[in-house]
């Protein structure tokens, strides 16, 4: 048995025991070499909200490529007897083979989106499952959270600093997620070394704690970082905070920052104060558990940008986008699941969004087996990102920044409402056959 050891961090014990316990079956049986088509889609969106947003697929195909069983893994998988020698073999020199298309990152989807297709043998595509699903639920699910935020704050920006508030791994993902919606900047610097994504921190109370007075703490960071930076303000005293900050700053301070209160009602005074002691040009930020809906609840307000956390990297109480992954076609022939309340469309799938000549999307059509009557107006939803097993160009962050920015564009007003109703678009299927 050829094995080889890697240096580089494998990513195929991302993978859950029951998906070997099949392919051991498969291997077995003979068919594990059967040609399948895995679909990744979501039976629903989650209550209250009208659109998903796709993300992840870069951050999944650059994992593919680290899928391979070593020395270390195949170890564990057999000393701890959960494969047998023949399925450690066929492991030991595992490479996907197949093809995987699917939405790009920025998409929107919808219930019953075709989301991503994995083709090839039974074999190497069913071992992908809980990679595929761990990423796309959970990047989809913080950039489904962003972008309910970005439409809520009108254009001003928000600053994403959850890295505190969740696993260490996922804030990097978090603040990648939130950037492809429309996020300015994050604090995480592992997000802005590997992803290019700005940075963005200046100080915690930690620091007003530490001088002797808050005036003393501010006069530090601003010889530090000069004038354009951000004073908290709200360690003791706000109002005093913020003559504090003037003070010493002058009216030239970029912006304060307020992080617990009644954030509408101290955004109107902090504004008050600054323009009185001539610093009309200071902006004002705003945190401290901030979700859509508070974000849209001070559209009014003397806000300039907002800081968000928590809420964010929980997915604002969604934190998984409930994307399911299932075998649709098995040898060219569609299979259904019939299971009540589980089931399934048979047959690989393509899809359109059709637009009126005026750029409104009107509908999502999905068919099975072909194409889509074409259209006007229609523009396809899928895109290959492997070939062969081989990794194409997949789009960029930036890429997938507009993408999103533009589909957003482009629903009914309706859609963009943070009250339940209806997905902003409808999804026809079209040839589909029903579990």
């Amino acid at each position: 048995m050829e094995r080889h050891s890697r240096t580089e961090p494998s990513t195929a014990l991302a993978t859950d025991h029951y998906e070997l316990t099949m392919l051991s079956a498969a291997l077995r049986d003979g068919t594990a070499e059967r040609r399948c088509v895995f679909e990744v889609f979501a039976r629903r969106l989650p209550r209250g909200r009208r659109y998903g947003v796709v993300c992840g697929t870069g951050r999944l195909v650059e994992l593919l490529t680290r899928f391979r069983f070593g020395d270390a893994e195949l170890d564990f998988l057999t000393r701890s007897g959960v494969v047998d020698s023949k399925t450690a073999d066929w492991l030991a020199n595992y490479r996907f083979t197949g093809d995987i298309d699917g939405y790009a990152e920025g998409e929107l989807y919808f219930p019953g989106s075709p989301i991503l297709s994995v083709s090839g043998s039974f074999a190497e595509a069913v071992i992908l499952e809980t990679l595929v699903l761990s990423v796309l639920n959970h990047d989809s699910a913080i950039a489904s959270a962003a972008a309910r935020m970005v439409t809520a704050a009108h254009g001003r920006p928000i600053i994403e600093m959850g890295g505190r508030r969740t696993h260490e791994d996922a804030a990097v993902a978090c603040a990648r997620a939130a950037y492809l919606a429309g996020f300015a900047s994050t604090s995480n610097l592992e997000a802005g070394r590997r992803y290019g994504i700005p940075t963005a921190g200046t100080a915690a109370h930690a620091f007003t704690l530490l001088h002797d007075s808050e005036a003393d703490a501010f006069a530090s960071q601003v010889a530090t970082l000069g004038k354009n930076t951000t004073l908290l303000v709200d360690t003791y005293d706000i109002s005093q905070g913020i003559r504090n900050a003037i003070a010493i700053a002058g009216p030239q301070l970029r912006a304060i920052r307020l992080d617990s209160g009644d954030m509408s009602v101290l955004a109107q005074q902090s504004r008050e104060l600054l323009d009185s002691l001539g610093a009309p040009d200071t902006k004002i930020v705003v945190s401290g558990d901030l979700d859509e809906y508070q974000i849209a609840a001070l559209a009014a307000e003397p806000v300039d940008f907002y800081g968000v956390g928590t809420s964010l990297v929980t997915g604002s109480g969604v934190p998984t986008a409930q994307l399911v992954y299932k075998l649709v076609e098995v040898d060219g022939k569609p299979v259904v699941k019939r299971s009540e309340h589980k089931a399934t469309r048979g047959g690989r799938k393509t899809a359109v969004r059709r637009h009126k000549p005026t750029g409104t999307a009107t509908e999502e059509v999905v068919a099975v087996q072909g194409d889509p009557e074409a259209r006007p107006n229609d523009r396809p939803l899928q895109r290959c990102f492997v070939s062969g097993g081989e990794p194409l160009d997949v789009p960029s962050l930036q890429e997938g920044r507009e993408l999103l920015r533009h589909g957003l564009t482009c629903i009914p007003w309706e859609g963009l409402k943070l009250s339940e109703g209806d997905p902003a678009v409808p999804v026809i299927f079209s040839g589909v056959r029903d579990g």
